[in-house]
């Protein structure tokens, strides 16, 4: 019998970094409302009192990026100066350019024209590198449970937050889930870490007890935890400084909490601030969606899709699966299968996944991926039957 216990974390949406990355993908939402041909690449940084707001920015409708900058703060709930960040009275600076023209070449020869099929092949990738997707029969979600119980843990701390439930709470917090596998199935809960922020006022003994039972009680499932699992609870004693105040913030600086919890690989290119031409961000979306839709036509229980790019070419330079062992054929004819049935070009992930629609802001907290909570098109199984089908399953 082989066991491991492997580790992933997640962060509340006040964390710094993840403050960063709701404003820059709000600024790509706010302009693919007025101009679905837009070049965004906005990445933002804050740090006390401040926002600033830069990066490459081609577009021909007007966006506010203060408004949208305090907008994005006060709906996380940095509106008092005592809670490390005010979203009314904070300075927010912008220092935005226009895309590099040779940047652009490779995506821009057909950008007046609606995407055709006959035109994929002459829209480029905006630009090189890997992207993986990754999807497995762990949870129904089709995610490892490691960062599918971290992401629900953090998202309980800001429920009570916002609910009120625990009113000293605020706005920034961590996750972190340890899970034991036998032979690759999880068998229990090893250990839980939470820091949550907190006023000044509330005793270490009284978070942690509240935090275990409205927090930890009601996401962990009971089977997984036993007498030997462990929790610990804001571990230093105290989280009063946080936010912003506590540790500069930038956008793409938590790409593993977006995706799997470390679990697969990663290309290394964070997703926000970015508009879909960006590879970085669709492709790895188009990975995903190839994942599940395979995992869940029962060819195999869990696999790993790689797309590898070249800037300014259409077709990834190379396409690898991993099933782990998990393939009811092989890797190569699961290969074959996925050249049959998808379409990795970048026009036509846009065109098949609908991306060119202000949804963006919605994942930059709590994961990219596994969001049963929201209507996404990466995550849809519409491949499952014709998959199926293809193979007699």
């Amino acid at each position: 019998m082989k066991k491991w216990i492997f580790t992933s974390e997640s962060v509340t949406e006040g964390h710094p970094d993840k403050v960063c990355d709701q404003i820059s993908d709000a600024i790509v939402d706010e302009i693919l409302k007025d101009d679905k041909d837009a070049r965004v690449a906005c990445e933002t940084m804050a740090t006390t009192g401040l926002i600033l707001i830069t990066g490459e920015i081609t577009t021909k409708t007007y966006v506010d990026f203060t408004k949208i900058a305090r907008e994005v703060l006060e709906g996380i709930g940095y509106n008092r100066a005592k809670f490390g960040f005010d979203a009314t009275t904070c300075a927010v600076l912008s220092a935005i350019k226009d895309q590099s023209a040779d940047i652009a070449m490779g995506v821009d020869r057909f950008k007046d024209k609606n995407f055709d099929e006959d035109e994929f092949d002459a829209i480029g990738a905006g630009d090189q590198g890997m992207m993986f997707g990754y999807a497995c029969k762990e949870t129904d979600e089709y995610m490892p449970l490691p960062i599918s119980l971290a992401h629900k843990l953090s998202r309980k701390l800001s429920e009570i937050r916002k609910n009120n439930t625990l009113e000293y709470l605020r706005p920034d917090g961590k996750s972190q889930v340890s899970v034991e596998y036998e032979n690759g199935v999880p068998k229990r809960i090893e250990n839980v870490v939470i820091s949550t922020q907190h006023s000044p006022d509330v005793s270490i003994k009284d978070l942690r007890n509240d935090i275990k039972k409205e927090v930890i009680d009601t996401i962990l499932p009971k089977n997984l935890v036993d007498e030997n699992t462990s929790f610990y609870i804001n571990p230093t004693g105290r989280f009063v400084v946080g936010g912003p105040m506590g540790d500069a913030g930038l956008t793409g600086r938590k790409i593993i909490v977006d995706t799997y919890g470390g679990y697969a690989r990663h290309g290394g290119g964070a997703f926000s601030g970015k508009d879909p031409t960006k590879v970085d961000r669709s492709a790895a979306y188009y990975a995903r969606y190839i994942a599940k839709n395979l995992v869940a036509s029962g060819v195999c229980d869990k696999v790993e899709i790689g797309l590898a790019y070249a800037i300014g070419l259409a077709r990834p330079t190379s396409i690898y699966v991993e099933t782990f062992g998990t393939g009811k054929i092989s890797d190569n004819e699961i290969e074959k299968l996925v050249n049959r049935h998808f379409d990795p070009r970048p026009a036509a992930i846009i065109k098949n996944l609908n991306l060119l629609r202000p949804i963006y802001r919605q994942v930059a907290s709590y994961g990219h991926f596994g969001r049963n909570d929201l209507d996404l098109s990466w995550e849809k199984l519409d491949k499952v039957d014709e998959i199926k089908k293809d193979l007699n399953l």
